[in-house]
């Protein structure tokens, strides 16, 4: 009605950036794009997400009667790290502790050693891609063809594996996943290993 849409508000940071640097970088990652497209490089967009017991469906169908309640179950979160390409192909890993340089930078280092063709990854400023430790690898990735690239901050809409968070929270994920952690692990682990089979994203 009158343009408008009922749809979930998102935030946003477009106001803390600085615009000219993140369409620089936005180019590049489209010259990036035309490479993979032309099989001459690997392109991965890498983040860390968690998924807790708090559901991020708010709504759900259910009568009067019998109203759908879930435990308040805080605290206790599932942490993945993950590697996505444009055609859903994804490297992941899945702790129930949280991630730190020493753990990103071990997962890393397995996934540099599958890697068949000049590859590069795509991650935001976190401080965990940004330690010292982090940084100090980079050179050695860099000799075997893995090349980091790292967005501009404040910039989101650039890492496309951000759609792919978002899609297993509010999507994927039945509601009753959230009733217990062994539901949500399972559940989890069955969307992520089934991602771009029965689980896909057109880019």
């Amino acid at each position: 009605m009158l343009g408008y849409s009922w749809k979930r508000a998102r935030l946003s940071l477009k106001g803390k950036r600085n615009q000219e640097q993140f369409e620089f970088k936005q180019g590049q990652i489209e010259t990036l794009k035309k490479l993979e497209d032309s099989g001459y490089i690997d392109l991965y967009f890498g983040d860390e997400s968690h998924f807790g017991l708090t559901p991020n469906v708010p709504y759900a169908w259910q009568t009067k009667e019998n109203p759908m309640l879930l435990p308040a179950a805080k605290g206790k979160y599932l942490n993945v790290v993950g590697l996505m390409t444009r055609k859903s192909k994804l490297y992941f890993e899945v702790l129930e502790t949280t991630f730190n340089s020493d753990r990103i930078i071990c997962f890393m280092n397995r996934f540099v050693e599958q890697t068949v063709k000049k590859t590069i990854v795509i991650l935001d400023n976190s401080p965990i891609h940004k330690s010292k430790k982090f940084m100090a690898k980079i050179q050695e990735w860099k000799e075997k063809d893995v090349f980091i690239y790292f967005l501009p901050p404040y910039s989101p809409e650039l890492n496309l594996i951000e759609i792919l968070w978002r899609r297993i929270k509010y999507q994927w994920l039945d509601f009753d996943a959230y009733k217990c952690f062994k539901n949500l692990k399972e559940q989890l682990n069955l969307v992520l290993n089934n991602f771009g089979i029965k689980y896909d994203i057109k880019f």
